[in-house]
């Protein structure tokens, strides 16, 4: 088992979370990817998008599969302009690589968001720190587990 799938297990254990990571047969690095390998809805897909504030610090935002982050949305809610984080500061602050990143069980915590499109499924789908493994949860479950507030960022 890869150091990052053991931290996010150990994460989800650390919850109180009863769920487990599941190897896919193909990727699961984009949203569109990993519906297809769980086989849910494209909005079932939690995407964890990093964006990098003026100030160095990195902001998660957790999106429905489908949507998009706005970013003078995040920007407000932030306090600060945001860009997109660039790989190197997403692996440092999270240990996760791009395409795997979990919403949960990173190096150094951080404000995180969540999309309300996501509290209105049963079960939602979330990386699982590498590009093959995913995990089910139920969304209030995540949000509770990761601290997320919901918030509108989307466009």
């Amino acid at each position: 088992m890869s150091k990052s799938l053991a931290r996010v297990t150990a994460a989800l254990r650390a919850a109180g979370l009863d769920s487990q990571p599941l190897e896919m047969q193909g990727e699961t690095r984009t949203a569109a990817q990993a519906a297809e390998a769980a086989g849910c809805a494209l909005n079932q897909i939690v995407k964890s998008i990093l964006f990098q504030g003026e100030s160095g610090q990195l902001y998660l935002f957790l999106t429905a599969g489908g949507n998009q982050v706005d970013g003078a949305r995040a920007s407000a809610l932030a306090g600060e302009v945001l860009g997109r984080a660039d790989a190197a500061a997403v692996r440092a602050v999270t240990g996760f690589a791009i395409g795997g990143v979990a919403p949960l069980g990173h190096l150094t915590p951080l404000p995180i968001r969540m999309d309300p499109a996501l509290m209105g499924y049963e079960t939602v789908w979330a990386a699982a720190g590498t590009p093959r493994h995913i995990f089910p949860v139920a969304p209030a479950a995540l949000r509770a587990a990761t601290g997320a507030d919901l918030a509108d960022f989307t466009l």
